[in-house]
């Protein structure tokens, strides 16, 4: 079908521009004489297909204008709603609450959105009478109503009035503190109508568009993990942080952040709540004590966790039940300090009062969208942030596929970029409610991992699992070893094993500081030869088998602070490029180095290898992210090796 076809082009043109909607917000419809398709609950415009779209017998919709309704709101809107679902044709999806209004309008395609160019007019103190000025007989103005069967009445009421002073439909309707409806037959000129508007209301402004971003303050690791666990007494919550010039004008003082202290739209309650909390200090010392009030006397006062923080000198941060609602509420809270700087342009913001607020905050139909945004939660790491250190390829890359899958936030440390950024894009296909990052890392440069622990900071608020991943070889005979080969061995997968867990090691403490019952875990991916001896490879061999004393001494150290250290030792993964590598793979190097008696290919070095695990197969990278999720689950072993050789090696 034609119509529909263009249906879902216009969806996804606005629907992907977040100048014009953010977080799946905003709707879309088609009518003909008989029914009516318009985006379903739960459904994003820009993502949105046919499958989207609920139809709507038509002749049922116009009952719903002339019925009368009971006068307490809840039962009204409980009312409404079944009479909706009465219309619908497409039983399994729930049409939009704002149905009733496309249907009012007579044009063949309607679109609401709510852009920020115009959401900045509408927030404003002169809304009204500059939408007269800019727009005279063009538009239908319409003060905020509280949304659903009120609004819709208010609508049809003052689209009634139009047509009996215009006598024509209107195509514009702006909605105070709320967006724009545009209706049209043809998409072209929806979209004609659209750029009209906007253009017409930046010429009346005087912001930049963009945003420069800004570093985030050093200080971050020594607050932020703290603050995350004061926020996940009902469940581990993930944290992001965003900063850039704007952010920063509206977290430089109270007064300038008393400018998006209430929000403007409903939107705004049901990605971040109503109200929001604001910080300052000069130190973690000062911050901490203060936060941690502030958040207690938050949930006392509101009966749920604050989802907006504004911090002095760190920026704007998001508090979500994942990361992927973290995305959502900084593309929601920063939207709103742009429309704050448009209205500045039309007399200053205009927020939404106390009844208006506790109206949404209470509207079933707002609940019911959070629930869609929150996502279920099933895996058995989720919402923990991990980092892998190596993770751009082979066991790294297989660990970092079956955490994903597992709920996790994952941060990809590893120095080959190119690699690294393939490997995050790959895990971002298949990513739900979680993500995954890539942070440039050389494992041997204590800098590097400061900022490593300071970049997944800013990007999940803390740190649950490190696994130390990262691992070189260099085969050699003893007197065939040079210095240089036995200290790059030893660097990576000894010293380097050192530096990571120290830099974890103080994210950890912070936050178990503020989390009773909370448990870190530190766990390096060691090596069957960390257990038994490895002939022509003792460099590898002698790091690993030092990585193992590492752990046990470091599980001692760090049991106080309720942080687990354990060593996973995996056989052979022979399909990875360790072993596999045409020109530097241990195939390669052991047939090279001799270390397989009569051996003359690559086929004999990998039969012989095989033939020495019971199970007769290699190790792969899901056998060890098994083995990784029982210690990290378990929280009463600590400085263990667990070998995962399929028995090639067997512990006394």
């Amino acid at each position: 079908m034609t119509a529909i076809n263009d249906l879902i082009e216009i969806s996804q043109y606005y629907g992907s521009d977040n100048s014009y909607v953010i977080a799946g917000g905003g709707n879309t419809s088609y009518k003909d004489d008989a029914v009516l398709w318009v985006k379903a609950s739960g459904f994003a415009l820009g993502t949105i297909t046919e499958e989207g779209f609920a139809a709507l017998d038509r002749n049922k919709l116009e009952a719903i204008s002339a019925k009368t309704y009971s006068t307490d709101p809840a039962t009204r809107e409980e009312e409404v709603k079944n009479d909706l679902a009465a219309a619908c044709l497409t039983k399994d999806r729930r049409p939009s609450v704002e149905t009733s209004m496309h249907n009012a309008l007579k044009w063949r395609f309607v679109v609401h959105l709510h852009p920020t160019v115009v959401n900045g007019l509408m927030c404003s103190q002169q809304a009204e009478s500059a939408s007269k000025r800019l727009f005279g007989d063009e538009a239908v103005y319409i003060p905020y109503t509280d949304p659903g069967y009120t609004l819709f009445k208010e609508v049809e009421r003052r689209i009634q009035a139009y047509r009996t002073q215009f006598k024509k439909e209107p195509a514009v309707l702006l909605l105070q503190n709320h967006g724009i409806f545009v209706g049209a037959d043809t998409i072209e000129e929806i979209k004609t109508i659209y750029e009209h508007i906007i253009v017409t209301i930046e010429q009346q402004i005087h912001i930049s568009s963009g945003a420069t971003e800004c570093p985030v303050s050093d200080s971050v690791q020594d607050i932020i993990p703290a603050i995350r666990m004061m926020l996940s007494k009902d469940g581990l919550k993930t944290i992001k942080i965003r900063n850039n010039d704007r952010i920063s004008r509206f977290t430089a003082s109270e007064t300038a952040f008393a400018a998006v202290s209430c929000p403007f739209t409903p939107d705004i309650i049901v990605y971040c709540k109503s109200a929001y909390i604001y910080l300052s200090g000069d130190s973690a010392s000062e911050l901490l004590p203060k936060a941690e009030k502030a958040i207690e006397n938050y949930i006392l006062q509101q009966g749920h966790t604050p989802k907006v923080l504004i911090i002095q000198n760190i920026g704007l941060v998001a508090v979500g039940d994942n990361a992927a609602a973290c995305d959502i509420i900084l593309d929601v809270f920063e939207d709103m300090m742009k429309i704050a700087e448009i209205a500045s342009d039309f007399g200053g913001e205009h927020p939404m009062n106390r009844e208006q607020i506790a109206f949404i905050d209470h509207w079933e139909v707002e609940n019911y969208r959070r629930k869609i945004s929150r996502g279920q939660s099933s895996g058995r790491v989720e919402n923990k942030t991990v980092i892998i250190t190596g993770g751009a390829q082979g066991f790294g890359s297989g660990i970092a596929q079956y955490m994903l899958k597992e709920g996790a936030n994952i941060v990809i440390a590893d120095i080959n970029e190119e690699s690294g950024r393939q490997t995050v894009g790959m895990l971002s296909e298949s990513a739900k409610k979680n993500r995954a990052v890539f942070v440039k890392t050389d494992v041997t440069d204590t800098d590097a991992l400061q900022r490593l622990m300071h970049d997944t900071v800013c990007q999940f608020g803390g740190l649950d699992v490190l696994i130390s991943n990262a691992g070189v070889l260099r085969a050699g005979r003893l007197e065939e070893m040079t210095p240089a080969d036995f200290d790059f061995v030893t660097k990576v997968n000894y010293n380097a094993f050192f530096y990571c867990s120290q830099a974890a090691a103080r994210v950890m403490k912070l936050q178990n500081r503020y989390s009773p019952d909370n448990y870190g875990d530190i766990i390096q991916i060691n090596s069957k030869s960390g257990l038994r001896g490895s002939k022509a490879n003792f460099a590898y061999a002698g790091g690993k088998f030092g990585g193992i004393g590492l752990t046990q001494s470091f599980a001692l150290e760090l049991a106080p602070f309720r942080i687990k250290v354990n060593a996973i030792c995996p056989g052979n993964f022979y399909e990875g490029p360790l072993w596999s590598d045409p020109e530097n793979g241990l195939f390669v190097q052991y047939l090279r180095a001799g270390k397989v008696p009569g051996a003359t290919t690559i086929e004999d070095v990998r039969k012989f290898y095989l033939a020495q695990a019971p199970m007769r197969k290699g190790t792969q990278p899901d056998d060890v992210a098994k083995a990784i999720l029982y210690a990290i689950e378990q929280t009463c072993e600590t400085g263990q090796a667990i070998p995962v050789t399929g028995g090639q090696v067997m512990n006394n």
